[in-house]
């Protein structure tokens, strides 16, 4: 049985067709990724009786904005055995402990000068001071080549 020229040469070209279609209507690529960024800043206040004799005491851990004059302040309880602990400045106000004001203000990590303080039984026993610097992020737009 004989094949036709044209019937042939009309696949072809359905086939070549299909193919530009397809290569027309692929989805582009991306030509450049972009990338969110956050930055937050913390600092790792502590408190340990170092030879153990206290036995379970009260940590109140305090932070004050020398800017504003804010005074945020957070109490942990110490265990027995557990000889001392370490804070997190500003902790997550969802968390069940916080640092907050009196009147339940959550503190921020807003650029500026702070002091911190921590009284067991009612006495200073350490303190220090930070800064948060202002903070600047960087973003890279990555592109092809």
């Amino acid at each position: 049985m004989p094949i036709s020229t044209s019937f042939s040469f009309s696949r072809v070209l359905r086939v070549a067709g299909l193919l530009l279609a397809l290569l027309v209507l692929k989805p582009s690529t991306s030509h450049a990724q972009t990338w969110l960024v956050s930055t937050d800043a913390y600092v790792k206040l502590g408190v340990m009786d170092k030879f153990g004799q206290l036995g379970t005491y009260s940590a109140k851990f305090i932070v004050i904005d020398q800017t504003t004059g804010k005074e945020y302040a957070l109490t942990k309880q110490i265990p027995t055995g557990q000889h001392g602990i370490d804070v997190i400045f500003p902790s997550e106000p969802a968390e069940a402990d916080y640092f907050k004001t009196e009147t339940g203000e959550a503190a921020k990590a807003k650029p500026g000068r702070y002091t911190w303080e921590c009284h067991v039984g009612g006495k200073k026993v350490v303190g220090g001071r930070f800064n948060f610097s202002e903070v600047a992020n960087d973003v890279t737009l990555v592109g092809k080549n």
